[in-house]
């Protein structure tokens, strides 16, 4: 396995506690298209899978239904107007940033099911796009997470290998995800995913919160870099 030189994070329940807003913007387009608000915990039972799949399991609808196309286009306009009404970092988030920052050649990236523009907004209003030197979003890529594709575009967007990249999340939807694209998975408890659900997807490495995550990076670089280093001829 090659050191890691890249990161890409999820971004709702990994790097931000976002559910605040998730479920203001899907409340907002229920109650727009003339449908009962929501239980904030019942919303947050529906994340993961992106925001169509979200307005679906809130709507009760299928995915393919007409009405989802409009309750879609309210959740996310709703969304880019508010993206950080209630959002906050997730313990450690920003100290692990500024750390991974420190680190020779190691770039950052975004894998995330929230559509781009939400996804922008949200990054732009903490001030922290810049940071992350590729995005992927939902609705970039015919397919997303759990599949392969996202990370796999990743990988390309930042031209490096796959076995140089880690895929960190919360759900067993990135570990999936890493796991169909050959590259290391960290998963962090600090989001919307049990313990136990967690655990089920088997990630390489397990962290209560994104402080441990330049702690493990700088071991599996260290590692990676005494296991590839040249012998050394004695005479």
């Amino acid at each position: 396995m090659l050191p890691p030189t890249a990161i890409a994070f999820d971004l709702d329940g990994t790097l931000i506690d976002s559910r605040g807003d998730i479920v203001a913007a899907m409340n907002h387009a229920l109650e727009a298209t003339g449908r009962a608000a929501l239980p904030g915990s019942v919303v947050v039972r529906f994340v993961g899978d992106g925001a169509r799949c979200l307005c679906a399991r809130a709507a009760q609808l299928p995915e393919t239904h007409a009405d989802i196309d409009r309750l879609y286009d309210l959740f996310v306009a709703y969304y880019v107007e508010h993206p950080i009404d209630f959002t906050r970092w997730t313990p450690g988030a920003q100290e692990a940033l500024d750390a991974l920052a420190q680190l020779p050649d190691m770039v950052l990236a975004i894998c995330t099911n929230k559509p781009r523009g939400a996804a922008e907004a949200v990054l732009s209003a903490l001030g922290v796009r810049t940071r992350f030197r590729a995005l992927v979003a939902g609705g970039d890529l015919p397919e997303k997470k759990p599949a392969p594709g996202p990370l796999l575009q990743i990988a390309k967007l930042l031209r490096v290998e796959t076995a140089n990249l880690v895929m960190v999340g919360d759900s067993p939807q990135d570990i999936e995800c890493a796991r169909r694209a050959r590259v290391r998975s960290v998963g962090v408890l600090s989001g919307f995913t049990s313990r136990d659900k967690l655990a089920a997807a088997r990630p390489d490495v397990t962290l209560e919160s994104l402080a441990e995550l330049p702690e493990v990076i700088t071991r599996w670089r260290e590692a990676t870099t005494r296991i590839t280093a040249p012998a050394v001829k004695v005479s």
